[in-house]
């Protein structure tokens, strides 16, 4: 489907991180569980203070990559990595609080660091199809990841997991630095050396749009989740739910692929909000087998969705800042994914698993509308760098004033 020099080694380590990094909150949560023999209150507050510390982490590590470049970056992260992993069996709970959110704040951004090379090697044919397959990658990774580490944690001991988690990142992390693939395409030197550009240039209504539904994509996935468990909880299947998960993700890879090879994209707003309208009914399975059924439609378009928000924030980042701003996509979903589960653990306990479906499906529903009405409102740009096309957010650009020849803005 793609043949980009260089894109298969690159998508072959950073998945190695990229898996790693993705089991990384349940690794600590086993940890505390059955290492340190405390409840899962206790696990949730280190893994919220990871998740707060990536969050905030993405648009910093973002600009230290645009600013010193990708080597030094991930010689920081990856070296605070392997100390933390080194550390959490020997460390007690007060001190692992700390250390989660310092790890979270300095995480490799294998994932960021992906999509901003992605963007550097592809051109605009390429793009979506490249995208799709970094969507499809992250889909892998929360396949194999938990699972290995649930498996481990099972069989061998946390303490071990852990070790192997940070060797993992370890890996994946010198991986990325050994190929130090670009990160801006030919032509993009001089715009990338020059002076940074104010963010209130940058960060337009449509770029406010892209980062919204980014958020808005991964509220609904990680409440998607909390409300599989609940469904098969109440119907005394919960064992089942590794097994849903499953379908889900493989549904995912293989909605990645054939968007990959689609001839003509779709508009961000439309697949999140399909999305977003395919989730809600899924609340009537009730049982492992139709819910295998009802989550095939959600998982087909959620591959999909991510590739297109990566490529709207990408094509929409000036040279000079493009890795801060993929930073930003990158704290919104981690965002997104915080704020997911308790929203929907609220609305199960309000009313039933069908209750957080629909209100995992509304979310991305309401992200897909504000993201419209603000990309619709906002002028569309000229493309920020020589080879971004068209933005993704609904509109194809015509110049600075965002007009077709006609004088009326065009939609995809």
């Amino acid at each position: 489907m793609l043949a980009v020099p260089g894109m298969a080694p690159l998508l072959g380590v950073s998945l190695i991180a990229r898996t790693a990094i993705t089991a990384d909150v349940m690794a600590l949560t086993l940890f505390v569980v059955l290492g340190l023999k405390l409840n899962y209150a206790a696990a949730g507050g280190v893994a919220a203070a990871l998740t707060a510390g990536v969050a905030l982490g993405g648009p910093l590590l973002g600009r230290m990559i645009d600013s010193r470049g990708l080597r030094l970056v991930l010689l920081v992260t990856v070296t605070v990595q392997v100390v933390f992993w080194l550390g959490v069996p020997i460390l007690p709970y007060g001190l692992l609080l700390v250390a989660s959110f310092v790890a979270g704040l300095l995480m490799v951004p294998a994932q960021a660091l992906s999509r901003q090379a992605i963007a550097a090697m592809t051109t605009p044919t390429q793009r979506r199809a490249a995208f799709a397959l970094e969507s499809v990658q992250g889909e892998l990774s929360y396949i194999v990841g938990p699972a290995v580490v649930i498996l481990g944690a099972a069989t061998v001991s946390p303490e071990v997991v852990a070790w192997g988690v940070g060797a993992a990142i370890l890996a994946g992390g010198v991986g990325i630095a050994v190929l130090n693939p670009p990160l801006h395409a030919e032509g993009e030197a001089d715009a990338a050396a020059a002076e940074r550009p104010p963010r209130r240039r940058w960060l337009s209504g449509t770029m406010v749009a892209a980062l919204i539904m980014a958020f808005g994509t991964t509220t609904l996935l990680s409440g998607v989740d909390l409300a599989i468990v609940a469904t098969l909880r109440e119907a005394g299947q919960v064992s089942w739910a590794a097994v849903v998960v499953v379908v889900f993700g493989v549904s995912s890879v293989i909605g990645g692929l054939i968007y990959g090879a689609l001839t003509r994209p779709l508009p961000t707003w439309l697949l999140l909000g399909l999305l977003g309208l395919v989730t809600i009914p899924a609340g009537l399975a009730h049982d492992w087998p139709w819910l295998c059924v009802a989550v095939v439609g959600s998982g087909l378009l959620t591959a999909p969705t991510l590739a297109r928000v990566a490529d709207a924030v990408s094509g929409l980042a000036p040279p000079a800042v493009r890795g801060e701003v993929i930073g930003l996509q990158s704290s919104a979903q981690s965002a997104g994914f915080a704020l997911g589960s308790p929203l929907v653990g609220v609305a199960i306990d309000l009313s039933a698993p069908a209750g957080g479906f629909a209100t995992a499906g509304l979310a991305g529903l309401t992200a897909a509308v504000i993201g419209y009405l603000l990309a619709r409102r906002s002028p569309a740009r000229t493309a920020v760098s020589h080879h971004a096309g068209p933005t993704d957010l609904g509109y194809r650009v015509f110049g600075t004033s965002g007009r077709s020849p006609t004088g009326e803005l065009e939609t995809e």
